[in-house]
């Protein structure tokens, strides 16, 4: 009879491996406005369960502007195309540390939430901060916060939610709101503080395509690559002439013989057109070669046979060989 341990340790066998059944996703930003920007990745068993799962980044992160570290988006996968998880920007909010920062004695503070319908039928949930000057009263505090509210579901019932969204980012819609309250009373700061999509609207199907992203992704990747084989090409590659004379000077021969063997290269083409016309009216001598119509090569292979030193001009190579 099998002991109660090698029961569980067989049941444990069998048990299925969940995070070998799992996958990577790529998550993609919206359509519109950021063309299915890449901006993570996550772990998913299967499609269905990817639905609804919500992906926080800051919106410096995204947009690449430094001023907004402190605002963090949302997005909310609602689609699953291959391995890429398509998202739905469903608001932002910004940290609770920088908003405490504003807050400060003898300051009057103005919080409210809206509720606001856009253009196209989107139903945003919108919460104004403001912060003023000085102390104020309490029939103030009510004209700014009605005014604010005024602006806010003004500017959404003309506008469609994708234009609401840019300007809830970029800061255009605080500074209407702070444009309506200065009437009221002087206003220090206005901050969107949240913002929450609620319930979506018309989809507008406008902007590249995911299979376009994707071609251009790989386009991309594919000349990064071919610009770093070749960069890692040129690094490899080195000049045969001075390899050559490094590998003659032995032991012995140093970074000194090196350089020498790289001047001797760089002279070479200026003395070879004035050798070779002398060369060319010159009489040949078979007991005495003419070691001037030779090239720098030629000169360090008979240095080489001899066993004497290649290092040096060709002036020395040849007096070298003529010893």
């Amino acid at each position: 009879m099998a002991s109660k341990g090698s029961a569980s340790r067989a049941a444990a066998r069998k048990q299925k491996d969940k995070w070998k059944a799992k996958r990577w996703y790529k998550i993609r930003a919206p359509r519109q406005p950021w063309h299915f920007k890449l901006i993570g990745e996550t772990l998913g068993e299967e499609d269905e369960l990817l639905i609804g799962r919500m992906y926080e980044i800051t919106q410096q992160e995204v947009d690449g502007d430094f001023s907004k570290l402190n605002v963090k988006l949302k997005f909310r996968v609602s689609e699953i195309i291959g391995q890429d998880a398509i998202t739905i920007f469903a608001g932002h909010e910004v940290l609770k540390d920088h908003v405490r920062r504003q807050v400060r004695r003898y300051r009057g503070k103005v919080d409210d939430v809206v509720d606001a319908v856009t253009e196209d039928g989107y139903y945003v949930r919108i919460k104004p901060f403001l912060i003023t000057q000085g102390r104020v009263k309490s029939s103030q505090k009510k004209g700014m916060r009605d005014a604010s509210r005024n602006i806010i579901l003004q500017i959404a019932a003309r506008t469609s939610w994708l234009n609401l969204q840019k300007m809830i980012l970029n800061g255009d819609l605080e500074k209407e709101i702070e444009q309506a309250a200065r009437k009221i009373a002087a206003v220090r700061t206005v901050i969107i503080r949240k913002s929450q999509l609620v319930q979506e609207g018309v989809l507008v199907d406008d902007g590249p395509t995911l299979d376009e992203i994707r071609e251009t992704e790989s386009r991309a990747a594919a000349a990064k690559a071919a610009a770093l084989e070749a960069a890692m090409e040129d690094e490899d590659e080195g000049s045969p002439d001075v390899l050559a004379a490094a590998e003659a000077a032995g032991d012995g021969a140093g970074a000194e013989e090196a350089e020498e063997a790289e001047e001797a290269e760089e002279a070479e083409e200026a003395e070879e057109a004035e050798e070779a016309e002398e060369a060319e009216g010159a009489p040949s001598n078979e007991g005495n070669p003419d070691y001037s119509s030779m090239k720098v090569a030629e000169l360090k292979e008979l240095l080489k046979a001899a066993g004497k030193p290649v290092s040096g001009k060709k002036d020395d190579l040849i007096a070298r060989l003529m010893e």
